[in-house]
């Protein structure tokens, strides 16, 4: 069973002179205890993947899966239990409550789930450890740079040990020795809780630490890699990946 599966999935966006195909029939799978990496050039259509994912967005056409359950089928009061407690959602932006120390932020989604602000606190500070912030438990965002902020964010999403954690651009505020670590993290949380994991990056260590890779362009997976060797770079990923989708042809 996939933790997360898209089956020919679309979605438009309709604009004053035209219709964009955003995702134009995307099949995919992601399998407990998998890393994804999904690369692709701006405006190809992988931050909307990530919303249908997560059924923020819902497709137009095609069905998306978790565990085998089509969330279609979810009420609105399941889908909202299905985003806090199955999902760990990253977003390029962190988010982050002003003027809310770090430990409350990164407890946020189990406070929400009425877990008691001591628990809360005290699984929320063992994430911060793990994204390297264990004396940044009392800054407010104010305080934090960038990737400081960054990091509470993967460590709220990643709080409540999701099923499926979805993240966009996650080491996009970090320096390369930061983001090889948060993305080493993400690799062992699934390894560990067999969660599945879907990130859209463009950060070149993400092929190294995924077990498959996918490039998206105008809307389509257009190639695939199992990221069994080392990238030196995007341009090394969608030229492997692109060279096993050729091989693939009759």
């Amino acid at each position: 069973m996939s933790r997360l599966e898209l089956r020919d999935v679309v979605k438009h966006y309709r604009a004053p002179e035209e219709t964009v195909r955003a995702i134009d029939g995307v099949s995919l799978r992601v399998a407990p205890g998998e890393l994804v990496a999904l690369y692709g050039p701006s405006g190809a259509g992988k931050s909307t993947l990530l919303l249908l994912a997560a059924a923020i967005e819902r497709p137009d056409a095609g069905e998306v899966r978790f565990d085998g359950r089509p969330l279609a089928a979810l009420s609105a009061r399941e889908l909202a239990l299905h985003q806090r407690r199955s999902i760990g959602f990253v977003t390029q932006d962190a988010r982050l409550l002003p003027g809310v120390p770090a430990l409350e932020n990164a407890a946020l989604k189990l406070l929400a789930d009425r877990v008691s602000l001591r628990e809360a606190r005290r699984h929320a500070g063992a994430w911060l450890e793990r994204v390297g912030l264990g004396d940044r438990l009392d800054h407010d965002p104010a305080r934090l740079s960038g990737g400081e902020r960054q990091r509470v964010a993967i460590a709220r999403a990643l709080v409540n040990e999701p099923a499926l954690v979805l993240a966009d651009e996650p080491t996009g505020n970090l320096d390369s020795r930061g983001g090889a670590a948060i993305l080493a993290l993400l690799a062992d949380v699934c390894r560990e809780r067999g969660a599945g994991a879907l990130l859209v990056t463009h950060d070149p260590q993400a092929a190294d630490v995924a077990d498959r890779v996918l490039v998206l362009r105008d809307g389509r997976v257009v190639a695939r890699d199992d990221a069994s060797a080392p990238s030196s770079g995007i341009l090394d990923v969608e030229a492997r990946a692109s060279d096993v989708a050729r091989s693939a042809l009759p």
